[in-house]
């Protein structure tokens, strides 16, 4: 089963630059209706502007900003057929990263996500269509060295996004994990040198991302990818995971001066 090359009706959170900015302009030049979100409404208003979309700014991650959200854009479209959870935050840090970074790592990366989901669905079962868009990132299915709130919550991500299509595939939801490496934007650049290490060499340009994640749902794939390497990362950390942690931890030590105890 293929999946249609321009979805009539998109909603693209974190949509005021980056990745989101870009999907939202792809699908706007494919011929689709698009509602544009972020939590800075000028950039929301900005990209809406470029493309002729309706901007509804705010919380893409709180069960009453979802909510509110997904109800603006279904009063302005008729309806919504691809939801792109695209919002993201990347406190730094472990264990030690106070509480708050992980809670917002968690609201804003894996719960936005499960409370869209849950007001899609009922419609889209009920016309036997839908499509969910989760923008995980490769952090979701390795891991990203200096983050660990970003980590297991884009791991997260990705097992719901698994979730939901092994649940509801037969029913006409169809669903894509958008997992990137090194893109080009203002996450990139906060990522400081031991990101810069891991990501800069390869990093894409966020119209590249947009335009392998439309090609995705054309042919009804589950895992983007834009760096295609990432596919063969993937296997290495399943098929020897050892020296998959191995070869992490050798960056780790490379990048990051840790104290003498």
């Amino acid at each position: 089963m293929t999946g249609p090359a321009a979805p009539e009706r998109v909603v693209v959170t974190g949509a005021g630059n980056g990745i989101g900015a870009a999907l939202a302009e792809a699908f706007a030049a494919a011929g689709a209706a698009v509602v544009v979100n972020d939590l800075d409404a000028d950039a929301a208003a900005r990209t809406a502007a470029r493309i002729g979309a309706l901007a509804v700014p705010g919380d893409a991650a709180g069960r009453d900003g979802v909510a509110d959200l997904i109800a603006a854009a279904r009063a302005e479209l008729g309806g919504i057929d691809v939801y792109c959870a695209n919002a993201g935050v990347a406190p730094t840090g472990g264990p030690e990263a106070p509480e708050a970074h992980w809670t917002a790592a968690w609201e804003v990366n894996v719960m936005a996500h499960v409370r869209a989901a849950e007001l899609l669905l009922p419609e889209w079962l009920e016309r036997g269509a839908g499509r969910f868009v989760a923008t995980v990132s490769a952090a979701g299915l390795l891991t990203m060295l200096g983050s660990a709130p970003y980590s297991v919550s884009k791991h997260a991500a990705l097992s719901f996004a698994e979730w939901l299509s092994a649940t509801y595939r037969h029913r006409g939801i169809r669903v894509h994990a958008l997992c990137p490496q090194g893109v080009r934007t203002q996450l990139l650049a906060e990522a400081g040198e031991l990101g810069q290490a891991l990501m800069g060499a390869g990093a894409l340009e966020p119209a590249q991302v947009a335009a392998e994640t439309l090609r995705a749902i054309e042919q009804d794939r589950f895992l983007v990818l834009p760096h295609p390497e990432v596919a063969a990362f993937y296997a290495a950390r399943a098929g020897d995971t050892d020296h998959w942690l191995d070869a992490m931890n050798r960056l780790q030590r490379k990048f990051v001066v840790e104290e003498e105890r």
